[in-house]
């Protein structure tokens, strides 16, 4: 389970990355919040956490096409910019599917949540 949340905490802090490269300090801060979400146990936070990683993976992939369209444009190669912008994509696709596991479900599932009497 520790892999799983370290790996996704490295795709978050890749993402604060790009959005500070990028000027956005918003964007980062809440990047870089993210990941406090695993220390509420409960399955919304598991449901934001995956939610927030295919956004990301999808970030990635749409900053990959800008980056590629400019390099052609510019007559610059774009091959390895495609390869590495695809990899953290994927990276950061795998680090919210893998938050499917059957542990981290257990550990964030509903039996976890308390019962509202009211």
């Amino acid at each position: 389970m520790i892999l799983r949340i370290s790996l996704y905490v490295i795709a978050a802090l890749l993402l604060g990355a790009h959005f500070l490269r990028a000027g956005n300090q918003l964007m980062m801060a809440l990047c870089l919040a993210a990941p406090l979400l695993f220390l509420w146990r409960r399955q919304w936070s598991l449901i934001l956490l995956q939610v927030f990683a295919y956004g990301a993976a999808g970030t990635w992939m749409l900053a990959a096409m800008q980056l590629v369209q400019l390099r052609r444009q510019l007559g610059q190669p774009w091959t390895l910019a495609l390869l590495i912008l695809g990899s953290v994509a994927l990276f950061t696709l795998a680090a919210g599917l893998l938050l499917n596991s059957r542990a981290i479900r257990e550990r964030y599932s509903a039996k976890n949540e308390p019962e509202y009497n009211g």
